[in-house]
């Protein structure tokens, strides 16, 4: 019997709290401090609404939230936006949920009149199987920054400007 999709959704529910600690956890790429600002973004999303600039997709299956992503304008821009997160629970990955996660935050960035969508990374080796996901998916690098979280760890910026509605 095959695995029924995941249906996306946008509502943000108190218990996603713990959805995104969980899924970024077993991930294991993480930082505690990184894992605790993903948890903020949801509550500052629950406290605020729209007004917060932080927007959700999840992907829940029947064993619960399998994935999600959150994405923002960028202030001060016209129509860039950054995706601030993206992660598939660990036992879910390379299935397509992340792609399948992509495409959807852009097409809704798209719906928002955003044009470009910026993505930042670790440069860390672990982080070269997200590099190509994105790469695969229509990113480039637009900048690197050499040490910029700490020694031998620095910050890789991807742009992908998306195609008008």
């Amino acid at each position: 019997m095959k695995d029924e999709p995941p249906t996306l959704r946008e509502q943000v529910r108190p218990s996603d709290r713990q959805e995104v600690r969980s899924i970024l956890e077993s991930s294991g790429f993480f930082y505690p401090a990184e894992v605790e600002v993903a948890v903020e973004l949801v509550e500052e999303r629950l406290a605020k609404g729209e007004a917060s600039g932080y927007f959700f997709l999840f992907a829940d299956g029947p064993q619960g939230t399998l994935g999600y992503a959150c994405f923002g304008p960028i202030a001060l821009t016209r129509a860039s936006y950054d995706l601030f997160w993206i992660a598939v629970r660990q036992d879910h990955r390379r299935r397509g949920l992340g792609r399948q996660l992509l495409a959807a935050s852009e097409r809704a960035i798209r719906g928002r009149g955003g044009r470009r969508v910026y993505v930042e990374t670790s440069s860390r080796p672990q982080y070269e199987p997200t590099r190509q996901f994105y790469m695969r998916c229509g990113y480039r690098v637009e900048a690197v920054l050499e040490e910029f979280y700490g020694p031998g760890d620095g910050k890789i910026v991807f742009v992908k400007v998306l195609d008008p509605a």
